[in-house]
């Protein structure tokens, strides 16, 4: 009888339990900052919840957090027959909570009240400076257009904003950025791309209240001249754009400036002419990304300018999946940056995308208890997995371990996956020291069975 009682509480636990971690790494306070990983979803310390999710797929390239909700865009995941003969494979955005990592309900996207069925439609998936979802396709480098649409949150529903013209030079784009209000109505709205395998910039900018044009003089395109390395000719493979917001109100969404993040390249700093503005040319060698990785985002605190960046795909040596944050350096300069930390300290995971090459990072911006600024960054890479972590003074990055006695694995909750790490332990398939002394769950000083035991009882009361 006790044994079917456990076997059914197991059973229990491992279907309901929750799927995030936090990562178990200490972080030291910089500078006066800290920094805490609010909960993980990955290979590595959720291996085989994240192996089970829909999320851990090659189709499901981007993410974004948008307030209190992280959307995970996948591409064809669905097969709806709408009628007979008429089956369409459509796309579904996932989503999960800011706070905790809970999963939660799905979006089933359509367009037109039709299953949303585009050979990669939801490539991109972001949100705009007033709160409103969009997402954007993969481009052939036949297709003269590229389609934008706004995505309701609450139903799945796209409404198409416009189709973006390349103009001239037809490129494949895969990756976008987007500024502003796309529904022009508060403020105005600009989109910019970096051509796959080509060193043309795309970018189409609306006034408030009106159409997109090129964002370019008028041009919806230029071509780069000026690279670092100089040995660079073009972005590669997925490569990424960033723009940064303005300094003040009358500049804020022109996107003035943009980061572009290549195969070969390190992230660059472009003006909307095309001049090379910064680059990694002054930047110490040990901070440069390794090739074949592309994304960057900057954000500010305490009167501070730091800058995210992805510093190696899968292949890398002992950080794959990893991202640095970095202070720059005087005038908000690359050259003279200080790095603060690695994110995650160990990794996300090591196993190839199929060539996605993208990376993902978005941030928000809050205040604490004490009314000191912190700044929530959510990490994403296809096919290893997502992390949100809290920057700021108060945010207790020096402290990871959960009160929880028992969480083996730092989740907030006690169930069987806690009692697998501990086996895995026992069977000196994992290590101890990545728990910060939450596997000695007896406080022996070692860990064994009886600290099984204890996690196997707590579960069962």
């Amino acid at each position: 009888m006790k044994k079917f009682l456990l076997t059914a509480a197991l059973a229990v636990v491992a279907a309901f339990g929750a799927s995030a971690a936090t990562d178990g790494q200490t972080y030291e306070e910089v500078n006066g900052l800290k920094i805490k990983n609010l909960w993980s979803f990955d290979r590595v310390h959720t291996p085989k919840e994240f192996q089970a999710s829909p999320i851990c797929h090659t189709r499901a390239r981007t993410a974004v957090m948008a307030g209190d909700v992280i959307y995970v865009a996948r591409s064809e995941e669905k097969a709806v027959v709408v009628a007979p003969g008429d089956t369409v494979v459509a796309a579904v955005v996932h989503r999960f909570d800011v706070k905790t990592g809970a999963e939660l309900p799905d979006l089933d996207i359509t367009y037109e009240g039709r299953p949303f069925g585009m050979f990669l439609g939801v490539n991109s998936i972001g949100v705009d400076n007033f709160g409103h979802l969009w997402v954007a396709p993969y481009t052939s480098e036949k297709a003269t257009t590229i389609p934008l649409y706004q995505l309701d949150a609450e139903s799945g529903e796209l409404t198409k904003v416009a189709d973006l013209e390349k103009g001239d030079v037809i490129a494949r784009t895969d990756y976008y950025d987007l500024v502003g209000d796309i529904t022009r109505e508060q403020a105005p709205c600009k989109v910019v791309n970096a051509g796959t395998n080509v060193p043309t910039l795309y970018s189409w900018f609306a006034e408030q209240g009106g159409d997109f044009e090129g964002g370019f003089d008028g041009d919806t395109y230029l071509d780069a001249t000026m690279f670092y390395p100089e040995t660079v000719t073009e972005w590669g493979y997925g490569p990424f754009a960033k723009i940064l917001l303005g300094e003040d109100e009358e500049t804020l969404y022109n996107g003035d400036l943009m980061y572009v993040d290549g195969f070969y390249s390190k992230p660059m700093l472009y003006s909307s002419d095309g001049s090379l503005i910064d680059s990694f040319e002054e930047v110490d060698t040990e901070l440069w990304p390794e090739d074949g990785t592309n994304g960057v985002t900057e954000f500010k605190i305490d009167g501070r300018n730091f800058i995210v960046y992805s510093i190696a795909q899968y292949s890398g040596d002992g950080h794959g999946c990893q991202a640095n944050i970095c202070e720059l350096g005087p005038d908000m300069t690359l050259g003279g940056m200080t790095k603060y930390w690695q994110i995650p300290a160990d990794s996300l995971g090591k196993v190839s995308d199929g060539g996605n090459r993208i990376h993902c990072f978005n941030v928000q911006y809050s205040k604490d208890e004490q009314g000191d600024e912190v700044v929530t960054l959510f990490n994403y890479k296809g096919f290893n997995g997502m992390s949100v972590y809290q920057i700021g003074k108060n945010v207790g990055g020096d402290d990871p371990v959960p009160p929880l006695w028992g969480d083996v694995d730092g989740n907030w909750v006690i169930d069987i996956s806690d009692a697998n790490v501990l086996f895995n332990i026992i069977l000196g398939k994992d290590d101890a020291a990545k728990y910060n002394g939450r596997a000695d769950v007896d406080c022996s000083g070692t860990v064994d069975i009886t600290d099984v035991n204890r996690v196997i009882n707590s579960i069962l009361e």
